[in-house]
């Protein structure tokens, strides 16, 4: 970012430093008496949804075009706006802007909004998003993004760059002065980049406040502005599995071996017919006897009783002497006592 001028400076040439807040002279029609020597004309298409609305507002049209001498056409049938200069019209410039202003009822600006373009020091740009994404899913949401919550987003645009915005369809358009439309169109164009929007607004605020500072409005502003994060979304998914390359070799690969190929290898190619088959079927034996006594152990295995666990002969005679013969005997005859009483 270029460094910010003070706006009132003046060069010594007589030049205004700041080119934004120069005042551009006002064209009168004492400037041309003559008129136009040739007719202009431009004509518009525009939806069907808006044909009762253009019915409605369309006498208000033609009388602010009037002022400039400047007809205007409604065409329902053809669904098309055309205006057209005439004999008496006296600015060449406002031809011009007789067609942003068609173009803006096109795209659903309201009157109210669209009949500003006719003033020297007001602007339109029409920005086409629809080619920016490929994919739908993730340009609604984007366009979402620019429009925020209830319109927030979009509403503190308009605040900052003195603009009105309206995002309708693939088109974003919007009426303002010059500078705010250049800083518009790098805000819809870098929230189509997957860039959100509330860095730009961030960066907005700072500058209206640095702008005011004595001190600060004739330094860089670098230090003070946010960063925007850069993400790579086109970087393509990689694979679950990764094949590692083979080295390069100039060599083709070997051909698979023939049937020819492999008798010769085992030595089977300089038998003869019935000497093969028998090897074959001595083969196929020794893979079923082996296969049979696999299936016998399998079988077998159920009925291999369990090893029981060892005791040792320690441990017994440590069982028999902690029993007190005496106690045993004691209640044995007491038992026998009882029952005789009973």
């Amino acid at each position: 970012m270029s460094d910010p001028i003070n706006e009132e400076e003046v060069i010594p040439e007589g030049g205004i430093v700041n080119a934004w807040k120069m005042k551009l002279p006002e064209f009168k029609q004492e400037h041309n008496p003559h008129g136009l020597l040739e007719e202009s004309s431009f004509a518009t298409l525009f939806p069907k949804y808006r044909e009762v609305y253009l019915r409605e507002c369309w006498p208000l049209v033609k009388k602010a075009l009037g002022e400039y001498n400047i007809k205007a056409e409604l065409d329902v049938i053809e669904g098309s706006m055309t205006v057209k200069t005439s004999r008496k019209t006296w600015d060449p410039y406002i031809i011009l802007k007789a067609r942003d202003m068609v173009k803006l009822l096109a795209r659903s600006v309201p009157y109210e909004q669209a009949v500003k373009i006719l003033n020297d020091d007001v602007a339109c740009d029409i920005i086409k998003i629809g080619t920016q994404t490929q994919n739908k899913d993730r340009f609604v949401k984007r366009r979402q993004r620019l429009i925020g919550p209830n319109g927030s987003t979009l509403k503190a645009l308009e605040l900052l760059t003195n603009c009105y915005i309206l995002v309708q369809g693939n088109t974003v358009s919007a009426v303002g002065p010059y500078r705010g439309l250049q800083q518009v169109r790098r805000v819809v164009e870098d929230t189509m980049e997957n860039v959100h929007p509330i860095y730009h607004i961030k960066a907005l605020m700072i500058k209206r406040e640095l702008a005011r500072d004595e001190k600060l409005k004739n330094e860089s502003w670098e230090r003070f502005l946010p960063t925007i994060p850069h993400k790579n979304t086109s970087k393509r998914k990689q694979p679950a599995k990764k094949r590692a390359k083979k080295e390069y070799t100039p060599f083709p690969p070997a051909p698979p071996e023939s049937k020819v190929d492999k008798l010769l290898a085992t030595g089977e190619y300089f038998l003869k017919e019935d000497q093969r088959k028998q090897r074959k079927k001595n083969e196929n034996q020794e893979k079923q006897e082996q296969a049979e006594v696999r299936r016998k152990e399998r079988r077998e295995s159920a009925f291999i009783p369990p090893q029981e666990p060892s005791t040792s002969s320690g441990a017994k005679e440590s069982s028999t002497s902690d029993i007190n013969v005496e106690e045993l005997k004691n209640k044995i005859r007491k038992g026998q006592a009882k029952r005789k009483h009973m």
